[in-house]
């Protein structure tokens, strides 16, 4: 197919250059906004094109050398080729035009975007791992996105946390060299602060000269070492005996503990960030009553019971709302409990549900938290938090916290937690109007 020139005139939602050629839009892998380029088509649609770049003709001023050499060939992390600070600006403004497309509503003002170390900050997430009979060795990677059957050979991930991310390699080596080699189809790892720990799927029963490679593994490197057979109650340690995982939240005297599948944001450094802004948004007040919906392991249920009066948080998963309330107690947190409730179902003859709450924080999943926003607030909340990691859904619910529940959109911002990658997440305070 002949290559065309072209000048990159927007970025998708997932980071990619927008061209427009005879009136109709082709997204362009690799390309920034404002170049001109030379792209080669991959894929032909009715409404619209996927191409690839052949070259660049004029760069962006924002175009850097990609720091990883697997870049192009693992899609973990799409805009590796544009300078930090032009992709935290690229993400407000996903934000802001979700917010007006979707939400019909602007921001009073915008917080400052919270950013990190872009490098060495992933800790959680799953390998998948694959046998190539025609290699005779496995591959441990991420899944392409756009082919998700196939998974990237790399040695190393430099976003991952530095004990594991220079050591992807190490883990081929280990796999393939396994009895079970043809039956392991994923490792997760998950980083405390302390200690990272990986987690082997495993499809058979392991033989003892697995079992023994694995520890031996573990050992040499530090790392704790379980085994999952099926879901995840299956998941067990052999190495050490008994690890333990936790984080803390130095500013308010929290110590998490956590299982190694259990949900924890990916970006140490940014958790602390945002709990920070969090409690600056929330202004607690010794007599505050807060709920926290969503709340998980109390990554913020906790920090805000040092500063109000008492916190209810809410979760779906019954291990985690276990292991919050085991971390309260740890941390000597009497005036926090937890509640176990689909937030997708209606809940509003829940007792938590029709009480008086001063302020609440939302942190859904992607699909967002309008169930909860058909009986929630009542008259009585006067502030909210709403931290989100989909910007099309608080955009949603955002306009229905405005048209319907008559608060004010007071500011919003996004939140780097995910460098490199097109996810944005953010953070927004609606005040009662």
């Amino acid at each position: 197919m002949t290559d065309i020139e072209a000048t990159i005139t927007n970025l998708s939602h997932d980071g990619r250059g927008v061209a427009r050629i005879d009136n109709k839009a082709t997204f362009v892998s690799g390309a920034l906004l404002g170049e001109r380029v030379v792209l080669r088509y991959v894929k032909r649609h009715r409404s619209y094109d996927d191409a690839e770049i052949v070259s660049v003709i004029e760069a962006s001023p924002h175009r850097v050398e990609p720091k990883c050499r697997h870049f192009g060939q693992c899609s973990g992390c799409s805009l590796q080729h544009m300078d930090p600070a032009a992709q935290i600006a690229a993400k407000q403004h996903v934000l802001a035009e979700n917010f007006e497309r979707i939400g019909k509503v602007t921001p009073a003002s915008w917080l400052p975007p919270l950013s990190a170390q872009p490098w060495a900050y992933r800790r959680k997430g799953r390998f998948s791992v694959r046998y190539v009979a025609k290699k005779e060795r496995v591959l441990v990677g991420f899944r392409d996105e756009s082919n998700t059957r196939l998974v990237a050979d790399i040695d190393r991930c430099e976003v991952i946390h530095p004990a594991l991310g220079p050591k992807v390699g190490l883990l081929a080596n280990l796999v393939s060299g396994m009895d079970a080699a043809r039956d392991i189809p994923q490792i997760e790892f998950a980083a405390g602060d302390d200690t990272v720990a990986l987690v082997f799927r495993h499809l058979s029963p392991l033989s003892d000269r697995d079992r023994a490679a694995l520890v031996a593994f573990g050992s040499e490197h530090g790392f704790a070492i379980y085994l999952q057979s099926g879901n995840q109650s299956s998941v067990h340690p052999i190495w050490p005996e008994a690890p333990r995982l936790s984080f803390a939240v130095p500013a308010d005297n929290i110590e998490l503990e956590f299982l190694p599948l259990d949900f924890v944001q990916v970006n140490a450094e940014m958790n602390q960030l945002m709990l920070a802004r969090t409690m600056e948004l929330l202004d607690l007040q010794p007599t505050d009553r807060v709920l926290d919906l969503f709340c998980g392991l109390g990554n913020f249920t906790l920090p805000m019971a040092r500063h109000a009066a008492e916190v209810v948080g809410v979760e779906g998963e019954h291990g985690l709302v276990e292991r919050a309330a085991a971390n309260a107690a740890r941390n000597g947190l009497a005036n926090v409990s937890f509640r176990v409730a689909n937030l997708f179902d209606d809940q509003r003859s829940a007792p938590w549900a029709s009480q008086a709450w001063d302020k609440i924080l939302l942190d859904p999943p992607r699909a967002g938290a309008d169930k909860v926003l058909e009986y929630l607030p009542r008259k009585g909340t006067n502030r909210i938090v709403y931290v989100s990691c989909h910007p099309g859904s608080l955009a949603r619910d955002a306009g229905i916290l405005v048209a319907k529940h008559g608060f004010r959109l007071v500011s919003a911002g996004v939140m780097d937690m995910f460098p490199h990658t097109a996810h944005v997440e953010s953070i927004a305070l609606f005040e009662r109007g």
